[in-house]
């Protein structure tokens, strides 16, 4: 019987008010925000902010709880941004959208950092009612974002990033789930050779954990050699885009198979329309009916973005929808 479970990939909206006093702060600066060297005033908004949106997940009665990654105005390239081994530079385009991050230049040894740890430590700390659950860039995707002036050998640099994030991974306190964000797989594919290898190193990174690992993967659907390579790695769940590309993404999975576990990207993080339960709910049945060799034991139900794009208020009522889109899922299921 297949569990259906509520979630999102997070790098939620900052709530307004959190803008507004992050603001009025003095000699503020954005990259004050980003950088690690937050004074107390910045991070009690933080912290207030982090409750709040734990608040929002707790309300719409999503099944995991992510931290929100507030902190993350350079999106995914965040970890690197905040890193002492890094400079930040140039403002470069976040993909093909209308959004911007500060270019990740890679000038110095990728050593430990634990950012993403001390985030996770301040969510568990709220003692929420819902698992836990983490959000980490993919080592492919990292790589992809930055620039590299240190390794100068790109398998050598990619080895380094994959290291940083496993290390990253290992501190984090205990989660039900940590979801890998890996839309450069998509949008940037690897090329032969470097398809296995990002594979591995998915892999190395999901055995820094003993939770749950989805691989998300959006704005499409992966190339087929990309796809196969994916499932080898030692991930529970494999994330496809129903949003963007579902007949490509229903393709992998009917001729190539996929994970025991999937996610579904069902509601659409890029845009204000807010989906009806009922659509979530039949979009969900439609991939589980079309996938007739497949027996899935979860199906994680999220946006198939990050959810940053989005006006507070919709990013609040696109959680209560996959929330009672789940709800509806799991009673039909039952009865």
């Amino acid at each position: 019987m297949t569990e259906f479970v509520a979630t999102t990939p997070g790098v939620f909206p900052l709530p307004d008010w959190a803008k507004d006093r992050l603001g009025s702060l003095k000699g503020h600066q954005k990259e004050d925000l980003v950088d690690g060297s937050e004074g107390t005033d910045v991070t009690d908004v933080y912290e207030e902010a982090r409750a709040t949106v734990a608040d929002w997940q707790a309300t719409a009665g999503l099944d995991r709880t992510v931290e929100g990654q507030l902190r993350w105005d350079d999106m995914l390239a965040h970890p690197l941004c905040v890193h002492d081994g890094v400079e930040t530079r140039g403002i470069v385009r976040y993909y093909d959208n209308n959004n911007f991050y500060r270019e990740p230049v890679v000038t110095g040894e990728l050593a430990f950092d634990g950012d993403l740890a001390d985030d996770l430590d301040a969510l568990a700390a709220l003692e929420t009612d819902t698992p836990l659950q983490a959000v980490v860039p993919g080592p492919y995707s990292l790589a992809d974002l930055a620039t590299d002036e240190f390794y100068e050998d790109d398998a050598e640099f990619r080895d380094a990033i994959t290291n940083f994030l496993a290390g990253e991974v290992r501190a984090f306190p205990d989660v039900e789930t940590v979801f890998l964000l890996e839309p450069s797989l998509v949008v940037n594919p690897p090329e032969d050779g470097a398809d296995e290898r990002a594979s591995d190193a998915i892999d190395r990174v999901a055995e820094a954990t003993d939770a749950d690992v989805v691989v998300q993967t959006y704005w499409g659907a992966l190339e087929e050699k990309v796809h196969a390579h994916l499932l080898d790695a030692n991930v529970d769940a494999v994330g496809y885009d129903f949003v963007t590309n579902h007949e490509d993404n229903l393709y992998n999975i009917n001729e190539y198979g996929t994970t025991e576990d999937i996610a579904l990207g069902l509601a659409d993080g890029q845009n204000t329309l807010v989906e009806e339960p009922e659509t979530i709910a039949e979009r969900a049945a439609w991939v589980d009916e079309q996938t007739p060799s497949a027996d899935f034991e979860t199906m994680y139900m999220t946006t198939n973005t990050e959810l940053f794009y989005l006006p507070v208020s919709r990013c609040v009522e696109k959680l209560e929808a996959l929330a009672a889109g789940a709800a509806r899922a799991n009673e039909e299921v039952d009865a």
